[in-house]
C-alpha cells in the first residue's frame, strides 16, 4: 500500500517510519526543506531511541522516502495520513488548526481516485467534520473519506508503542474506509489487530479523554506526595498500595515535579476549551491544569528550602531538562520554571542531560551547559535530579559528594533509597518522603 504521510514531526516520523517497516510504501512530506535535507542525509531531527535505525533501514529498502513536494505523493497514495502539529493556540488554550487546514487545502487539489485521508494529528472533537467540508469545497468531485486514528505514542518508547499497542482507534462508519484502515494495520497481528472502529466524533475525543486521565493520576498521586510529607507516609509505598489494585493500575502513579511534554499540557487545555465550547465545565480537568502549573513553580522553593533559604550567588547543578527520560523534548519541561525561577533569585545554574541540551539552549539562557554529569556537579552547592535518566540512577555518590561543595541533593524522581543517602551522609530531599540530614 501506498501512504503520504504529511508531517515528519514526532509522531508523522515515527509512524511512517513503522509503517514503511511492515512492508508499505511511505513517502513523508514536510515544507520545512531544511528538515528534508537532514533526512535525506540521515539526520533525525528528533532523539527517540531506534528511530534512527529503523529510518535507514527502510529507507536502504527504498520502502520510505522523504520530500518537500506534496502533490506528488499524494496523488499517488491510497492513504494519506495528516500529522502536523496543533500547538495550543496563545491566549485561549484552543488547538492551533492552521497547519491541518492548510495541509488538508493541498491534500484536496492533490487526490486521484479513492483516498482515505487519516487525521493522526491531536485535534479537538469535530475537525474530522471540518476536514471534510474543506475537501468537498476545493474539490466537490474527490472521492474521499476522512477518518480519525489518533496516536497513542509514549516519547521514548514511541517505536514498541506503535508496533505492540493496546488498541488502535479508527474513526469511521465507512466500510471502504474501515477495509482500508484494518489492510494499513493488517501487519500488526497474524490474526485480528487490537482494532476499535467507533464514528469520528467518538475517536476524536477518546485521545484527549486518555490524555487527561493520565495527567489525572499524575497530578492525584503528586498531591498525596504533599500530604505524605506532612503525615510522615512514603508515597512509593502508597503508590504500590494502590497499583496493585487492577483497577487503579500502577502506571502514572509516579511523584515528580508535575508533567511536562508536547501531549499533556496542550491537551487538558484544548480538552478545557471544548467542554467550555459545549457548556460542559470540566471540573476535574480544570483543577488538574491549575495544580500542575503550580507544582511546576512550587519545585524551585525545595531546592531553596534545601539550603536553608540562602540561594542567591549559590551554584545548582541540574541533572536532566528533557521533561522524561530518552526524549530531547523540552515542551513545558518542569525544568524551565526551576531554571528560571531559581535565576530570580539569583542562583546560578548549570546543567547536564543526554540529550535535551541543544533543545535546551532554546528556550534556557545563561545557564551553563556541562558534558558529563560529574562535571555539572564539581564545584556546585546542590544537586538537583530532574529527569530519571538511567544514567542518573546509579551515580558514585561518594565521588558525587566529594564533587559538591556540601552534600546537599535534591531528587526531584525519587531515585535513590532514603537509607543509602542517610548512610554517604547527605542532606537528601525527595518528593512524599522523609528527607535525610548528616
Amino acid at each position: 500500500m501506498r501512504v503520504a504521510m504529511i508531517g515528519t514531526g514526532y509522531v508523522g516520523l515515527v509512524t511512517g517510519a513503522c509503517l514503511a517497516d511492515f512492508g508499505h510504501v511511505v513517502t513523508c512530506v514536510d515544507k520545512d526543506p531544511a528538515k528534508i535535507e537532514g533526512l535525506l542525509a540521515g539526520r533525525m531531527p528528533i532523539y527517540e531511541p531506534g528511530l534512527e535505525d529503523l529510518v535507514a533501514r527502510n529507507v536502504r529498502e527504498k520502502r520510505l522516502s522523504f520530500t518537500t513536494e506534496l502533490a506528488p505523493a499524494v496523488r499517488d497514495a491510497a492513504v494519506v495520513f495528516l500529522a502536523v502539529g496543533t500547538p495550543s493556540r496563545r491566549g485561549d488554550g484552543h488547538a492551533d488548526l492552521s497547519y491541518v487546514y492548510g495541509a488538508v487545502r493541498e491534500i484536496a487539489a492533490a487526490v486521484e481516485g479513492f483516498t482515505v485521508v487519516v487525521t493522526k494529528s491531536t485535534v479537538p472533537v469535530g475537525t474530522g467534520d471540518e476536514v471534510e467540508r474543506l475537501i468537498r469545497e476545493v474539490r466537490p468531485d474527490a472521492d474521499v473519506r476522512v477518518v480519525s486514528n489518533p496516536e497513542f505514542l509514549r516519547e521514548g518508547a514511541a517505536i514498541e508503542d506503535f508496533k505492540r499497542p493496546d488498541r488502535i482507534v479508527v474513526g469511521t462508519e465507512d466500510e471502504r474506509a474501515k477495509e482500508v484502515m484494518a489492510e494499513v494495520y493488517r501487519p500488526l497481528h497474524l490474526n485480528q489487530g487490537p482494532l476499535l472502529f467507533t464514528a469520528r466524533r467518538t475517536s476524536e475525543l477518546i485521545k484527549y479523554a486518555a490524555n487527561a486521565f493520565l495527567a489525572t493520576k499524575v497530578t492525584f498521586i503528586n498531591e498525596i506526595a504533599d500530604l505524605c510529607e506532612k503525615a510522615g507516609a512514603n508515597v512509593q509505598e502508597v503508590a504500590r498500595g494502590i497499583g496493585l489494585d487492577n483497577r487503579i493500575g500502577s502506571k502514572f502513579l509516579h511523584a515528580g515535579p508535575g508533567f511536562g511534554g508536547s501531549c499533556f499540557p496542550k491537551d487538558t487545555l484544548a480538552l478545557l476549551r471544548t467542554g467550555q465550547e459545549h457548556g460542559v465545565p470540566l471540573r476535574i480537568v480544570e483543577a488538574v491544569v491549575g495544580v500542575n502549573d503550580a507544582r511546576k513553580a512550587a519545585m524551585a522553593r525545595r531546592v531553596i528550602a534545601a539550603l536553608d533559604g540562602n540561594i542567591a550567588g549559590k551554584t545548582v547543578a541540574l541533572l536532566g531538562l528533557a521533561f522524561k527520560p530518552n526524549t530531547d523534548d523540552m515542551r513545558d519541561s518542569p525544568s524551565i520554571p526551576i531554571v528560571l525561577a531559581l535565576q530570580d533569585k539569583g542562583a546560578k545554574v548549570r546543567a547536564y542531560d543526554p540529550q535535551a541540551m541543544e533543545e535546551a539552549h532554546k528556550v534556557l539562557s545563561d545557564v551553563g551547559y556541562r558534558s558529563s554529569a560529574y562535571d555539572c556537579l564539581d564545584g556546585a552547592d546542590v544537586a538537583v535530579i530532574v529527569t530519571e535518566w538511567d544514567e542518573f540512577r546509579a551515580l558514585d555518590l561518594e565521588r558525587v559528594k566529594n564533587l559538591l561543595t556540601q552534600p546537599v541533593i535534591v531528587d526531584l524522581r525519587n531515585i535513590y533509597r532514603l537509607e543509602d543517602m542517610k548512610r554517604h551522609g547527605f542532606r537528601y530531599e525527595s518528593i512524599g518522603r522523609e528527607g535525610t540530614a548528616p
